[in-house]
């Protein structure tokens, strides 16, 4: 007995050895059949049986009716575990830098792996899996000025990872040409970005990795608190699936719909996508419009004798005709509703911003067109809410546009997306059943501030709201507007007076795009320009009312780790990441500490997460599939009990066409922070 409880021993992981030991030794293992193990152990070796520490551990299989994956680190000694593995039939396999990947082993639940893995041969096949941005950081930009870095990565990389195979391996102008030409806008922006340099710059880059040239740094291997992150990804939706953001809990609350439906929106399918973390199912429901209004987004006009796209986004499928563009995905994208950014309330409704009619201004709501913060101005997407009880849609016209959306301390739901006024909703003076309702729960303010102290808003702040937050310390309502003059702008409103006031960042800093909000009320921003991480503390402020430049004092810059773009001023560097938004975890729902600001590295592969105590950054890398473009994010806490099980982070793969995803398929991610490598 005691020779096979060694070698029992031998042949798991250290964390699985405990548990048997303690079978063993109380003598209940002779007598009963151990409990099924739900969990796939092992190690990663190379070579003469050499451990490869931090390297990532794949499994996929399909036990709802979509695939699904778990991944997880190795530690120093090349051991991992597969933690909480559905029964069923999954193929693991390994990732790493500077590795080949191996072939896939099948296993089950229980399972004790030996895997091997190559090295790889050259620094060509190594950089094969480097994360876009640093295949970007080799690209020399026509332009070398901060403002031209800025304006690249606000439009360009709103969209695509810049820097992944498709984006990459055109070789010539012509071809870059062509294919900024299969998407209108794509092709309206590059005309602002001075397209003859821009597709000289293009096809340079291109010519000199398809000659061998690779980048000059290299991404380091997930270490320290970043080898105890398990990943688990759902596919949803289908390879058409854009989407744009998800939703699990009340932002407020995040014990709010525990252990209940994951929610995103597919902003290019018209679909409210859902997944079932408990069955591992997926599924969705079609997100309506009023009066059967069915123009798609690309196809959408301003108004009256505009053509067509002039209202609308012209993505994959709505090449630039006029041009001489073309597509062959014509059609796929026909989304009339093009829903965006949901979040849920504390009935467990899903709130979510969409088009509900045309954005023509004589479509607008008849008790708001004489005003003139209104009048003339088109805007778009509405309101609606989906009931998970009922199964039903509910949908809302509203006079301003509308973006991104949060619920304060109250429940009223309060909006960006609108270039003149801040919108707001209040869900409790509505019912659907009363028309009139739909006026009496809505409000708005004409973003205008005091430029010169004497307590009387005299300039109107003309620019797109982008980020939104609700800060629950004063009750302020923030917005950012990311293009806005040179540097962007953040925006703040105090309902109990109406007054806003403005602040620009500094010199450096740039593009603020999310928005978020500590426990302490001070404002952090995701600088999509600079590539900053940016906090800002009003309470630091000498002087609120100005024009903007005044309370230099109240911001704070951070870098983000990864490489710069090659023509940055070494004393002020762009990186080649961009960060499209952020969250701050205010209630420790993934186990870093309270208030962990999280940036979205969307061209990078990664969650990037900074401690504000230490001010030490954590990657979080998403090896698998590669191309992972991260946009919506939050974290839930189903079952405090559980530790580190019952808590994580949810996000999605956002980007945009699916199409150049590695398994050219929509998914979502729960990310879970485990005490270490070996933790079941």
């Amino acid at each position: 007995m005691k020779r096979r409880l060694v070698a029992v021993l031998a042949a798991v992981p250290v964390a699985g050895a405990a548990a048997f030991a303690v079978t063993a030794l109380t003598g209940q293992g002779a007598a009963q059949k151990p409990p099924p193990r739900d969990w796939i152990g092992g190690t990663v070796t190379s070579g003469a049986n050499r451990p490869e520490a931090g390297v990532w551990v794949i499994a996929e299989g399909k036990p709802g009716n979509k695939p699904m994956r778990k991944i997880v680190v190795t530690d120093g000694r090349g051991r991992f575990v597969l933690p909480e593995m559905p029964n069923g039939r999954w193929s693991v396999w390994v990732r790493g830098y500077g590795l080949v990947d191996s072939a896939k082993t099948p296993a089950r639940p229980g399972a004790t792996l030996a895997l091997k893995v190559k090295k790889a041969p050259s620094k060509v096949q190594a950089a094969q899996v480097y994360p876009a941005n640093y295949w970007l950081s080799m690209l020399n930009l026509p332009d070398p000025s901060p403002d031209y870095a800025n304006r690249f990565k606000l439009s360009c990389m709103l969209c695509h990872q810049i820097g992944i195979k498709p984006t990459r391996g055109l070789l010539t102008r012509e071809a870059y040409d062509a294919g900024l030409k299969k998407a209108g806008t794509m092709h309206a922006t590059s005309l602002g970005l001075s397209r003859d340099g821009l597709l000289t710059a293009l096809a340079d880059w291109s010519t000199r990795i398809s000659k061998g040239e690779t980048p000059k740094t290299t991404p380091a291997r997930p270490r320290g608190l970043e080898r105890n992150i398990v990943i688990t990804q759902w596919n949803w939706g289908d390879k058409w699936a854009y989407a744009h953001d998800e939703i699990a809990t009340d932002k407020n609350n995040p014990r709010r719909n525990k252990d209940g439906k994951v929610w995103g929106v597919d902003i290019g399918n018209d679909r409210l996508l859902w997944v079932d973390p408990q069955t591992n199912r997926t599924g969705w429901y079609k997100v309506p419009t009023r009066n059967g209004y069915n123009t798609s987004w690309c196809e959408a006009t301003s108004g009256p004798g505009t053509p067509a796209g002039s209202g609308g986004f012209q993505t994959l499928g709505c090449p630039a005709t006029a041009a001489g563009g073309v597509s062959a995905f014509t059609g796929k994208y026909h989304n009339p509703a093009n829903p965006h950014n949901p979040m849920m309330d504390s009935r467990g409704r899903v709130w979510m911003t969409t088009q509900v009619r045309r954005e023509w201004q004589e479509d607008i709501p008849a008790w708001c067109r004489n005003d003139p913060a209104i009048a003339n101005r088109g805007h778009h997407r509405q309101l609606g809410y989906f009931d998970p009880k009922t199964k039903k849609f509910s949908l809302i016209d509203t006079c301003y546009g509308t973006h991104h959306l949060q619920f304060d301390k109250a429940g009223v739901l309060w909006t960006s997306g609108d270039s003149y006024v801040l919108g707001w909703f209040d869900p409790s003076k509505y019912d659907p059943a009363r028309p009139e309702t739909e006026q009496q729960a809505q409000g708005y303010a004409e973003v205008k501030v005091d430029t010169d102290g004497d307590n009387t808003a005299d300039t109107p702040i003309v620019g797109f709201n982008y980020g939104i937050i609700t800060n629950h310390v004063d009750g302020s309502v923030w917005t950012a507007q990311p293009s806005t003059g040179s540097r962007g702008v953040l925006i703040r409103y105090e309902p109990s007076t109406g007054k806003f006031e403005r602040y620009i960042p500094p010199a450096g800093g740039s593009g603020p795009r999310g928005v978020d909000v500590d426990s302490k009320g001070v404002i952090w921003a995701a600088m999509g320009g600079s590539g900053h991480l940016a906090s800002f503390d009003r309470s630091k402020c000498t002087q609120t009312w100005g024009d903007g430049t005044q309370c230099k004092e109240g911001w704070t810059f951070y870098k983000p780790p990864g490489p710069y773009l090659s023509t940055s001023n070494p004393s002020d560097p762009r990186t080649a990441d961009l960060h499209y938004y952020l969250w701050v975890d205010r209630f420790d729902t993934f186990g870093m500490g309270k208030d962990t600001v999280i940036l979205n590295g969307t061209n990078s592969d990664s969650l990037q997460m900074f401690n504000q105590k230490t001010k030490k950054w954590v990657t979080m890398r998403v090896p698998y599939p590669l191309n992972a473009y991260q946009r919506g994010l939050d974290g839930r806490i189903d079952d405090p009990k559980t530790g580190w099980k019952g808590r994580g982070l949810w996000f999605n793969d956002g980007l945009d066409p699916v199409i150049h995803n590695e398994i050219q398929h929509g998914w979502l991610g729960h990310a879970q922070l485990r005490p270490n490598p070996l933790a079941k």
